[in-house]
């Protein structure tokens, strides 16, 4: 009943399931989800591209899921120490 009502916080452990889950399904569902979608579009643009804008998007493809990859940790880190020091005040 504790948890329902929000007395007792999911454990760091769950969270840090959540965090790989989410670290390994976002960049492949990002990936399956934008290549079907556009798949025209993308044989249209990559095939007028030449290899140094070819390499500028992938590189700032690559970056773009770097970055998400941090702010998808730093965002578990924090919910992590907010438990912890919730944990150290109430306990």
């Amino acid at each position: 009943m504790d948890f329902l009502t929000f007395q007792t916080f999911i454990s760091p452990l769950m969270l840090v399931i959540f965090y790989y889950i989410g670290a390994i399904l976002i960049p492949l569902l990002l990936w399956f989800f934008s290549h079907k979608k556009y798949e025209s579009v993308k044989n249209i643009v990559w095939k007028r591209l030449n290899f140094k804008h070819k390499t500028l998007f992938i590189f700032s493809f690559t970056m773009m899921i770097l970055f998400m990859q941090l702010f998808w940790r730093m965002m578990f880190e924090f919910l992590i120490a907010y438990m912890q020091i919730h944990e150290a005040l109430v306990g």
